[in-house]
């Protein structure tokens, strides 16, 4: 796995500087466990989702140049034209065959991808996963570094608010999870139980970071937040 050496498009790497820049330059982002990302070989970044910016601050954030999977709704506009400039992946939620199969592609270049196993914005505890992650981790043969995003959206806020110029954002990478199907066991059973990994991975992850800055997810319900 790890002879796969990062192949990162130009793009991307643009898309790096980019994120460094918001990350660092509009808002004050406090990076831990860095040296929890691999540095070669494909990696997939599976973060928590609270607010609009966690796309681009994680990107900045990541030691390596990542390709998030979005939203295609975002890919409109001067927005979109950026996010196509620096390589990410546009995701059909109806029909992420696509998304998944690009996403795959990235892994097998030995680069990184990011994804957000809850799907949309939320509380960002990590209660629930998408078996896309999973389906990327087994077939892709990559590590899943958890990563948790705090300080984008705090309670009260909007899932579009913007945090103000020089907040307190956290990005926590945790200890890489590796998940393998075991020989016999069904595909099906062997998703549901990674799946399962994932997710716990995740929440402990995001929870201990929370006690550990002070930083609380938000305990509101985002569709009724202004």
């Amino acid at each position: 796995m790890n002879d796969r050496h990062e192949r990162p498009t130009t793009g991307a790497r643009v898309g790096h500087g980019l994120g460094r820049v918001l990350a660092h330059g509009v808002w004050a982002t406090k990076v831990l466990g860095a040296h929890h990302v691999p540095a070669h070989g494909p990696v997939l970044l599976a973060a928590n989702h609270t607010g609009v910016v966690d796309g681009p601050v994680l990107v900045g954030a990541s030691p390596r140049p990542a390709h998030m999977l979005i939203k295609q709704e975002m890919f409109a506009g001067p927005i979109g034209a950026v996010l196509r400039t620096v390589d990410q992946i546009a995701v059909d939620r109806d029909n992420p065959r696509a998304a998944l199969a690009a996403a795959l592609e990235v892994l097998k270049r030995g680069a990184v991808v990011g994804i957000f196993p809850e799907g949309s914005r939320g509380r960002g505890d990590a209660s629930d996963s998408r078996a896309g992650i999973t389906w990327l981790a087994l077939n892709g043969r990559a590590p899943v570094v958890p990563v948790a995003i705090l300080g984008t959206r705090r309670t009260g806020q909007g899932v579009n608010h913007l945090p103000r110029l020089r907040q307190r954002l956290v990005v926590a990478f945790g200890e890489p999870v590796v998940v393998e199907r075991a020989v016999g066991v069904p595909g099906r059973q062997a998703m549901a139980e990674a799946n399962d990994r994932l997710r716990d991975a995740l929440a402990l992850h995001v929870a201990a970071t929370v006690t550990a800055t002070g930083i609380p997810l938000p305990t509101d319900d985002p569709l009724n937040a202004v």
